[in-house]
């Protein structure tokens, strides 16, 4: 079995900015100019102990001109202040949205490209939680904690310099006591902090997919009462979710300490100060900028505790989407370094976007007319439009020593109509997601009209073979909207000739709203077989090479199989066509039957005519 690299529930969190570079690098204009009106602010905050304290001391020397002088610098220190935090905020905003904005459509795209072998290895409802929740946690960050992280920074770095030009003996005695209690703390938290933020990270995520697994499979809980032990699994997962937020609490509770450290620094500065200035080495106002200054430093200290653990819970959450960007990134195919901004910021479209249609009014010439299926142009192509489908000794397992294919070889020709029988588990779904590309060989080829799969495009593979699986997928939307899923999204009258060619304009008017009538998210209740009808509706718009049906009439009422069946017979028309069936009826109407026997072919009698 190919190794298939899989995501870590606790990832790397280690350099995981320098990883995260990359991604806002094309941003570096914004982030510098948010950063230079940030720390200007902040200078102008730090600046102002040090005029209050100006103004104390020529209160004492009884100097009025003096003491309006440093008030009327105050009020301007003010203003300047509040106009430059608010300049830093709006630019450091705009950076950081459009950075998470091109993580999320980088993350979505990539999943979207991802193969379908890693995206059933891992749980949907853990996939779903790395795409959304916490790249929302990463968007809030950036709006409200990443300015106060700054502003934070700043104050540390220009209070120390403002304390050392007033008295280098009181910054000795602040640095003495007030650092080395709090780097114990930090590094007390960091050693506990990392693991227990990462543990309820993925408690959460078991959570999700735990419920996400409830709600697509409820119908089957119900009916084998199994909704009991369901219950059970999802209260121990919440109880484990639980126990590893408690754990990052306690984590928390570590920060607190940092009150005690910060109480014991301001006595120290009170008691030292005051001698200082009682021996007139230092002025009142000396003392008075080391207290207002130690308190704008003990204020920070405080806002970091309270952000410490975001920027926890954010690190650990951009550690987790990068290691989704990394395990689905297209490696053979990867932009260099440098060119992954332009992929994240500012997402480039797909290359594999079907050409546009040319307009109406510009005729095919007579010589070349366009084939159309229900409306639609062919399109340009690097392969012929109608190709033989050979499958080369071909080995394909799920775990480990198990193959569910062993070595098989198969020839379908162009035009030809196979149904493929077999009982359960012989891997007649896994052999229809191989010859339509959507599972890659462990070893041997699946090719067509002489192309490995693997180096077609994905654009062209798509168009060139279409498979209709055995649940077909709807969303939130009209019918309309449903039936134009499909690459090049078509006009509303090329989906109405779709649905005359394959006879089902009775079957659309007699739903509530014909074409409009609303679908998915609780809405509109079609049967099994109606669903399969919106499947064969969608192939029919993209006029496939290959159609590969996988149980299109099994466990359907004879009356909508029958308009199955019909339609069946209209798309088969000059292309290829893949049915697996167990419906004998189905089966009856295909000249050539495979039969698949324990991930092997079961050789059956020579083909025979279908009846008409």
């Amino acid at each position: 079995m190919a190794e298939q690299p899989g995501l870590s529930e606790t990832p790397d969190q280690t350099a995981v900015l320098r990883r995260a570079w990359p991604y806002l690098r094309s941003e570096r204009r914004g982030i510098v100019l948010a950063l230079v009106s940030s720390a200007a602010a902040t200078a102008c905050t730090v600046a102002v102990p040090a005029v209050i304290g100006a103004g104390v001391d020529q209160l004492i020397e009884d100097d009025r001109d003096g003491l309006l002088t440093a008030a009327g610098v105050l009020v301007g220190l003010v203003v300047v202040r509040l106009v430059l935090f608010r300049q830093s905020e709006i630019w450091l905003t705009s950076v950081g949205e459009r950075v998470v904005r091109g993580l999320r459509e980088l993350a979505v795209r990539r999943l979207a490209q991802a193969p379908l072998r890693f995206l059933e290895a891992h749980r949907s409802g853990d996939l779903l939680r790395r795409t959304t929740t916490e790249i929302a946690d990463l968007a809030n960050f950036v709006r409200s904690q990443l300015p106060e992280v700054l502003t934070i920074l700043g104050y540390l770095l220009f209070t120390t310099v403002l304390l050392l030009s007033y008295s280098p003996l009181l910054t000795l005695a602040l640095l003495v006591v007030f650092v080395p209690g709090i780097v114990w703390v930090l590094r007390r938290f960091k050693r506990a902090a990392g693991p227990a933020f990462a543990a309820e990270a993925a408690a959460a995520g078991t959570v999700a997919a735990t419920y996400r697994e409830l709600v697509t499979a409820r119908e089957m809980l119900q009916t084998n009462n199994g909704v009991g032990g369901w219950r059970q699994r999802f209260l121990a997962d919440s109880e484990h979710r639980y126990q590893a937020a408690r754990r990052t609490q306690k984590s928390l509770f570590i920060i607190s300490l940092s009150r005690v450290v910060q109480g014991l620094t301001t006595v120290v500065l009170l008691l030292l100060g005051g001698w200082l200035a009682a021996d007139g080495q230092i002025s009142v106002g000396t003392v008075v900028v080391f207290i207002l200054a130690t308190r704008q430093l003990f204020d920070s200290a405080t806002q970091a505790s309270n952000l410490v653990g975001q920027l926890q819970l954010t690190k650990v959450g951009l550690a987790r989407l990068l290691d989704l960007l990394t395990m689905t990134a297209p490696h053979a195919t990867e932009p260099a370094p440098d060119a992954a901004p332009s992929d994240a910021a500012h997402p480039r479209e797909p290359t594999d976007a079907p050409p546009k249609q040319a307009p109406a009014h510009e005729a095919a010439p007579p010589d070349r007319p366009r084939r159309t299926v229900a409306g639609t142009a062919s399109t340009p192509s690097t392969t012929p439009e109608r190709g033989d489908l050979e499958v080369r000794d071909v080995r394909y397992s799920y775990v480990a020593d198990a193959e569910v294919l062993h070595g098989l070889s198969l020839s379908v020709p162009a035009g030809d109509r196979v149904a493929l029988i077999g009982p359960t588990g012989a891997g007649k779904t896994t052999l229809a997601k191989l010859v339509t590309g959507l599972y890659t060989p462990d070893a041997g080829s699946v090719s067509y009209a002489g192309v490995d799969l693997r180096a077609l495009p994905p654009g062209e593979l798509r168009r060139r073979i279409v498979l209709v699986p055995q649940r077909v997928h709807l969303i939130s939307g009209t019918l309309q909207d449903n039936l134009a899923l499909v690459p090049r999204r078509p006009t509303d009258d090329e989906v109405r000739q779709a649905v005359a060619r394959l006879d089902l304009e009775d079957w659309v008017a007699g739903l509530p709203d014909g074409l409009a009538t609303r679908l998915g998210g609780g809405e509109g209740r079609l049967s099994a077989g109606e669903v399969q009808l919106i499947g064969l509706v969608r192939a029919a718009l993209v006029d496939p090479a290959v159609l590969v049906l996988d149980e299109a009439t099994a466990d359907i009422d004879p009356r909508t199989a029958h308009k199955l069946e019909t339609a069946i017979d209209v798309l088969r028309t000059d292309r290829t066509l893949i049915v697996i069936a167990h419906r004998e009826t189905t089966i009856e109407r295909l000249p050539r039957v495979i039969r698949l026997e324990h991930g092997g072919l079961d050789p059956l009698p020579a083909p025979r005519v279908a009846r008409s």
